[in-house]
């Protein structure tokens, strides 16, 4: 008898093209736009309210602003890309740019932080007067923006990594907010200058941290790593207990396409007795209802692996 294989996709019909596109959240589009809208919006009163009082600390809150603007700009040209239909050349659709996007705005995070580090650090050694009732002013009108953006965000998928990394931004800018606030008070209380780049270096702290995490995160999807959520071990121990037919299961590969769509292809050898149709299906129930897997490709064979890498 000859070795027999079968690939099979997770997808019926004759039709050599298939469509692996995933609707794009058009309630994340829409808070996105908006929260852009008002980002630009007041980040234009910080330039304008900075101009007329002459203050340096309103005029570097936003460039602030102005970075998140173009975040937040880059997250909705995301979400945009992502509506594309699968073409030929991108049979899994634009999805992908989500990632690239919440990559390059952790990355922005990070960069912001370093400025602040550097401004601060600068202040020190060379303090700065600042007027502190404009800039008390312009703050509070501020965190009331930054609040009212977060609101719109927060109410949006919060598994969504592209609306996530557009979250910290605002948050950063809010923790912003409130860091000038405190520090135009202790200034205006006890001329205290030095509040100004104490407060600024917490805040980039916090930045850090959260700019790190959507890094992180985004360039594990981007060079195709495995959900952490998918261990290769459970995936075949269930599809050797649940699916009968199955004697065996190797070249098993888990990816993600964004961070709620998660991809696989897999060999399985299965007893000659069931027709493969039988054991895809209880496979594919298996991965979807266990593993929440969106898409898999499936090889199916009678007799054991020939290759040398069977276990990987």
């Amino acid at each position: 008898m000859g070795h027999h294989h079968s690939k099979h996709h997770d997808h019926g019909g004759n039709d050599h093209h298939h469509d692996h596109s995933v609707a794009v959240n058009q309630d994340n589009k829409a808070r996105v736009l908006w929260a852009m809208v008002l980002t630009f919006g007041f980040m234009l009163a910080e330039v304008i309210g900075g101009l007329l009082s002459g203050s340096l600390a309103l005029l570097a809150d936003a460039g602030h602003m102005l970075s998140d603007g173009v975040a937040l700009l880059l997250s909705w040209l995301a979400f945009k890309f992502s509506e594309r239909e699968a073409d030929q050349t991108r049979s899994f659709g634009y999805h992908r740019f989500q990632i690239l996007a919440a990559f390059v705005n952790g990355l922005t995070l990070l960069m912001i932080a370093a400025w602040i580090v550097y401004e601060a650090i600068a202040r020190f050694l060379q303090p700065v007067s600042v007027m502190a009732t404009p800039m008390l002013v312009i703050a509070v009108l501020g965190l009331l923006v930054n609040l009212l953006v977060f609101k719109i965000l927060s109410g949006g998928d919060h598994d969504n990594l592209n609306l996530k990394s557009a979250m910290i931004h605002v948050m950063g800018d809010l923790l912003g907010s409130v860091a000038a606030i405190l520090a135009a008070l202790l200034i205006m209380a006890f001329g205290w200058h030095w509040a100004d780049p104490v407060l600024s270096l917490l805040v980039a702290l916090l930045i850090v941290r959260s700019g790190w995490q959507v890094v992180k995160k985004s360039a594990h999807i981007l060079i195709e790593g495995a959900p952490e959520s998918i261990p290769e071990a459970a995936v075949k121990d269930a599809l050797m207990q649940r699916v009968e037919a199955v004697i065996d299961v190797h070249h098993i590969h888990t990816w993600s396409l964004t961070a709620d769509i998660n991809l696989m292809t897999l060999h399985v050898q299965v007893d000659e007795w069931q027709t493969e149709t039988d054991v895809l299906k209880q496979i594919k129930s298996v991965l979807h209802e266990q593993f929440d897997i969106h898409h898999t490709t499936i090889q199916v064979e009678h007799l054991p692996c020939p290759d040398d890498d069977c276990h990987m």
